[in-house]
This record gives C-alpha cells, structure tokens and sequence, in this order.
C-alpha cells in the first residue's frame, strides 16, 4: 500500500469516528491525524495514524493496539480483531454507552 492510499484509507476511518461521536455525547478532539476521546472519569482513548508502518493505533488504559488494512478491514496485527469493533468495545468501558461506528 502507498502512502497516499494509506491516508485515504485513514481518512475514511476517522471521518466514520467523527461522525458517530458526533451524533453521541462522547467528547473529542481530532486534528485529522489524532484523535482523544475523553470520557468522563478523564480516561482516554487515543486513535493515531502511523504513517511509516501504515497502521492505525489505538491506545487505552488496557494496553495498545496496531491495526493494518487486510482484507477490506483494519484488523490487528496480534488477534486479527477490527479496529471498530475493539474502538467500540473501549467506549462501550469508559462511556457506559454504545456508539457503533
């Protein structure tokens, strides 16, 4: 995958977040490139593009996440889950809400 591809891609996806926390009560900040969601205990979730590996990462308190475009979907490079469904599951935690992205 290009560069240029890969942030596309990336593109796509962090428009899909934006728009279902958009239409949640969930606070962020996105400059394009990283994203915080915050919750309300302070707890974060950071989504991150990692250009140079072509992968998206997500960070939370349970550990870190890296994710890459396989098969139509970003899936993880150690159990094979989708970046959404794991995003999904994270907000689920720390907003006591489910946003489907």
């Amino acid at each position: 995958m290009t560069e240029s591809e890969f942030n596309c891609l990336a593109d796509e996806l962090f428009a899909r977040i934006e728009r279902a926390l958009d239409a949640s009560d969930i606070d962020y900040d996105s400059n394009g490139a990283v994203m915080e969601i915050e919750f309300a205990d302070g707890s974060k979730l950071i989504v991150n593009r990692h250009a140079p590996n072509r992968e998206i990462w997500l960070a939370a308190k349970s550990g870190g996440f890296h994710f890459a475009w396989h098969d139509g979907a970003w899936q993880s490079q150690r159990d094979g889950s989708e970046l959404v469904a794991k995003l999904g599951e994270l907000v689920q935690i720390g907003a006591g809400m489910t946003v489907r992205f």
